[in-house]
């Protein structure tokens, strides 16, 4: 059985290399590590291409290839690894390189690792849950792996796949600027998933599919939930409420949660399985961090779109949730370095943004600044945090719309959102 199972492989393994690809942010610094005996754990949702990104960062060396999310596995645990090995080295040779796909699936993964890293085999790693990092990793693995994350396309990824380069000249002619305002609208409303953007698949249908199977496969599955319409329920809930606030007591009365205890773990495993990101307020008090009410985050904004109950979109909610999701894709972690902000007078302000212990930015996100008092509003909640926190580094970005404010001695950039998305590629 698994000699026909990596024969089968190693022709998906051909196939995928054969494939044109968009070459990712992160793979430059990857490839650095590539030599080096740590073990590469390459995490991040089902679908975001990860394969393919550890595949295309090892097409140059001989490697062996195994996928443990493979259905012709007759049960993971039953799989014997002696034999597995065996079958690898016929198949491809003494090659010291190896990919194992979707580790995860593995029950004790950790073990089987660990001995062949000890042999002297240089691996990579994929799997799609995030509790890997945390947990097992940081376990079993300690200062023995790199962890690389790999999210749906960012924007400057979303252009390569469109063949669309961003230049000066290109942005001062009104059709070019109305071509890249029009990818990043489907950007917004698809998001950046690599088969919506390279494919054209109807994202509400491919990813309400791929919602359910990553909720079906690494919560329900992956942690035995025996309620598995309450936690549909819940992610359900959690998207079509994106960026606002929840508390777990009353989140658990709208949803008939009998216990508190459960909702929680039950948020844990979305955000373990990369589909949502609780972000918490920031403050120097561990108490006032524990007793906020926390804001939710979707991992891309199709989601959102695919899941929607309302019937039209909210542009503010959906700009906001892209701002989120490509503040993480630039390497902020929610909770350590992306957190939201109360002032002493309850005005909110999206992101606080912390190098190590420092915050260096505070940042507020809105797509329509025509109302005067939402300039107002956006503008008062900047200058208060700015002073409370004693940061002069104040950024509200629109949809659009570039100038300099000044107000209360503090100054504010306005940026247009193409403008910040590609800061680096201008």
């Amino acid at each position: 059985m698994l000699k026909a199972t990596v024969s089968k492989q190693k022709q998906d393994k051909e196939r995928l290399l054969s494939l044109p690809y968009i070459e990712r942010t992160k793979e430059k610094d990857t490839r650095k590590w590539l030599s080096s005996d740590l073990i590469k754990v390459i995490l991040g949702p089902r679908r975001a291409g990860k394969s393919v990104f550890a595949l295309m960062l090892l097409k140059d060396q001989s490697f062996a290839y195994f996928n443990f999310d493979d259905e012709s596995i007759p049960g993971e645990e039953k799989i014997d690894l002696d034999e597995l090995m065996t079958e690898l080295k016929l198949a491809y040779g003494d090659t010291k390189y190896i990919l194992f796909d979707e580790i995860q699936n593995l029950p004790n993964w950790e073990l089987f690792v660990n001995r062949l890293h000890r042999a002297g085999y240089n691996l990579v790693l994929t799997g799609s849950n995030a509790s890997l990092l945390s947990k097992e990793l940081a376990t079993h693995l300690t200062g023995r792996h790199i962890p690389i994350e790999i999210l749906p396309f960012n924007f400057s990824e979303i252009l390569k796949a469109k063949q669309y380069e961003v230049t000066p000249d290109k942005l001062s002619l009104p059709d070019e600027k109305a071509k890249l305002l029009e990818y990043m609208t489907q950007y917004m409303t698809s998001g950046g998933y690599p088969e919506v953007v390279t494919k054209g698949v109807d994202p509400r249908g491919y990813l309400d599919v791929l919602f359910d199977a990553v909720l079906f496969k690494d919560v329900v599955k992956r942690h035995n939930v025996r309620f598995s319409e309450q936690i549909a329920s819940l992610g359900s809930y959690l998207i079509n409420n994106v960026s606002g606030q929840y508390s777990s007591k009353k989140l658990a009365n709208i949803l008939g949660f009998k216990s508190q205890v459960t909702l929680e773990k039950y948020v844990s495993y979305l955000t373990e399985a990369y589909l949502i990101f609780p972000l918490i307020r920031h403050s120097t008090k561990a108490g006032i961090r524990l007793r906020s009410s926390k804001k939710t985050y979707v991992v891309d904004n199709g989601f959102v779109t695919a899941k929607a109950v309302q019937h039209s979109p909210n542009t503010g909610k959906l700009m906001e949730n892209l701002v989120f999701a490509e503040l993480v894709k630039k390497g902020n972690q929610p909770g350590r370095e992306l957190f939201y902000y109360k002032t002493r007078n309850d005005r909110e302000v999206d992101f606080v943004l912390k190098k190590g212990y420092q915050v260096i930015e505070l940042m507020q996100v809105c797509y329509d600044m025509t109302d005067p008092d939402v300039e107002q509003r956006e503008v008062k909640a900047l200058v208060e945090a700015g002073k409370e926190l004693n940061i002069s580094k104040l950024t509200v970005l629109t949809w659009n719309e570039k100038r300099t404010v000044e107000k209360d001695n503090m100054t504010i950039q306005f940026r247009p959102l193409w403008e910040w998305l590609l800061e680096n590629n201008l």
